[in-house]
């Protein structure tokens, strides 16, 4: 009876913790069957090979950013090519500074060494970084010093915008380049007026931002639109099943802890920042006439229009020739005789290409490509489209 009564209970259990697992495991194809049905709907049926992005990789959390710190000081150890001190009075005055703060005063001496340059140190504060960690710092010449090679920063305070000083700099410089100056030559690689310190300044300060302590924070685009963001929102909530994500604007979406959550704003971001989001971008073209160089976005459409371009050449070839009198004339002279030949190319053959409604930028590219236009005419044609009103696109030249 005993064995009866522990083999029943032992089964009542079993199919108990079945049914919660059988529970759980629905739950679960449920929330995944909302969340996916919530990237459908939010993306407009994307197409299958639609390429996604997570949230992470889009957005930036407001507040959690960089700061910049910039500071003056002095390189010392330099092998003769440091500033000269008659052409850079503040290395002389920072120099006497100097010193003066050791003990040593030199003021009224006339100071003339080479091995100290006045430089400009600067770094990146990022964020929620503690106090005496280290942080990497660049340094640039200032003066006319030829080279910081073999250099050493002297201790420099590191100030923010807000004119607080949260670093402090020293060390030993790293130069990727030299300089090699003879009586008739001179070889320079890269740029040996600048170097950096690997973790070269110690943090001082922290920044007094408690982002745990926040009910609701924003998203901030990378790439501000309306699309996109609309889109964060609702993979958001299909993920949570609950309205914790809107759209604010084109550039930024609202998030906001909820109610009952045992987890910090922290945690929440956690949980997101790893949803795939289908990125929405308009069509646009980005042109660099300076370079030559065309980036065309993939949603850039022509309509109807009809294409000729012909170039004007011009080309004229000298080819002067030498006439000498006969041997026995009389006054007879040597002159040079000019022989021009002038060729002139209007584009006679050229005729004019149409292109049909929904026809891609990509395509008249590809075409004009085979007729071997260059980089130049082909932003000139599209400038020339857009003028028309026949490109669907916004055109921005670099």
């Amino acid at each position: 009876m005993c064995k009866y009564i522990k083999s029943r209970t032992a089964t009542k259990n079993t199919h108990r913790n079945a049914t919660s697992a059988g529970l759980r495991a629905a739950l679960r194809g449920v929330a995944l069957g909302f969340f996916s049905a919530a990237l459908l709907l939010g993306s407009g049926l994307y197409k299958a090979e639609a390429r996604t992005s997570r949230i992470k990789d889009i957005v930036n959390i407001e507040g959690v950013r960089e700061n910049q710190l910039v500071g003056y000081g002095l390189v010392v150890g330099l092998n003769g090519t440091g500033d000269g001190l008659g052409n850079s009075p503040f290395t002389e005055q920072s120099l006497i500074a100097m010193l003066e703060r050791l003990g040593v005063n030199v003021r009224g001496e006339n100071l003339k060494t080479g091995n100290v340059a006045a430089v400009m140190v600067t770094a990146t504060l990022p964020p929620f970084i503690n106090q005496g960690s280290r942080i990497d710092v660049s340094v640039s010449a200032l003066g006319d010093s030829k080279s910081l090679q073999g250099g050493t920063l002297l201790v420099t305070p590191l100030l923010a915008a807000n004119g607080e000083v949260y670093a402090v700099a020293q060390g030993e410089l790293s130069i990727a380049g030299f300089s090699i100056q003879g009586d008739a030559a001179t070889v320079t690689q890269n740029i040996p007026t600048s170097g950096r310190i690997t973790n070269g300044a110690i943090v001082e300060r922290e920044i007094n931002f408690q982002l745990e302590d926040l009910q609701e924070i924003r998203l901030a685009l990378k790439n501000p639109d309306f699309t996109t963001s609309r889109r964060i929102a609702q993979a958001i909530n299909g993920f949570t099943a609950s309205s914790l994500a809107r759209a604010e604007n084109s550039a930024s979406v609202v998030l906001r802890r909820p109610e009952g959550y045992d987890g910090s704003i922290v945690d929440l971001i956690t949980d997101i920042e790893q949803l795939p989001v289908q990125p929405d971008q308009p069509a646009r073209i980005v042109i660099s006439e300076r370079s030559g160089v065309i980036v065309i976005g993939a949603d850039v459409r022509i309509s109807d229009v009809a294409i000729a371009q012909s170039n004007l050449t011009v080309k004229i070839t000298e080819t002067p020739q030498v006439s000498q009198a006969n041997p026995f004339a009389e006054g007879g002279q040597t002159v040079v005789v000019p022989r021009s030949d002038l060729q002139v190319n209007t584009g006679a053959d050229v005729k004019l290409a149409t292109l049909e409604t929904g026809v891609t930028l990509h395509d008249l590219v590809t075409g004009l490509n085979r007729l071997g236009m260059q980089p130049r005419d082909i932003i000139t044609i599209i400038q020339a489209i857009k003028a028309a009103g026949a490109l669907q696109a916004d055109i921005e030249v670099l």
